[in-house]
C-alpha cells in the first residue's frame, strides 16, 4: 500500500477536521454503512484514511480515493445557552419557525432573532444580541 505524501496528507486534515460531519456517498466495503449515513470525523491517518465515528455505530474508515464522502456543512445555534449542532439550515430554521409560532413575547424574540440569522445565511446564529 503506497501512503500519501505528507503534503497530501495534511491537506485531507484540512477539507476533514476532526468534529466535521460527513456522508457516505459510496463506499467500497461488503460491511459499509448504508449510503447517506451520515457522521463525525475524528481524524485523518497517515495512511489516508478518514476517521469516522457513523451515526449508526460503525467505525468504518474511508479511504480517500476509493470511497467516497461530503462533507456537510453544519449550522449551529445557541438558545437559552444551549449549543445544537444542525447538518440542515432547513432543518434548523423550520425548528425555530414552529418555535416562533408556538411561543409569545421575549421567548418568540429570541427564537425570532435565530430564525433571522438563519435565514440571512449566517452558520453560527445565537439568540443573543449581535
Amino acid at each position: 500500500m503506497k501512503f500519501p505524501s505528507k503534503e497530501k496528507t495534511e491537506s485531507y486534515r484540512r477539507k476533514y477536521p476532526a468534529g466535521c460531519r460527513v456522508e457516505l456517498v459510496s463506499m467500497d466495503d461488503s460491511q459499509a454503512p448504508p449510503i447517506g449515513t451520515r457522521g463525525t470525523v475524528r481524524g485523518v491517518d497517515d495512511a489516508g484514511n478518514i476517521l469516522i465515528d457513523w451515526d449508526n455505530g460503525s467505525g468504518l474508515n474511508a479511504i480517500i480515493g476509493v470511497d467516497i464522502v461530503r462533507k456537510i456543512d453544519t449550522i449551529t445555534t445557541v438558545c437559552y445557552g444551549e449549543k445544537q449542532v444542525w447538518d440542515s439550515r432547513q432543518e434548523a430554521a423550520d425548528y425555530f419557525l414552529q418555535a416562533i409560532a408556538g411561543s409569545e413575547g421575549s421567548e418568540c424574540e429570541r427564537y425570532a432573532n435565530i430564525y433571522s440569522q438563519l435565514i440571512s445565511g449566517k452558520n453560527t446564529c445565537s439568540d443573543l444580541e449581535d
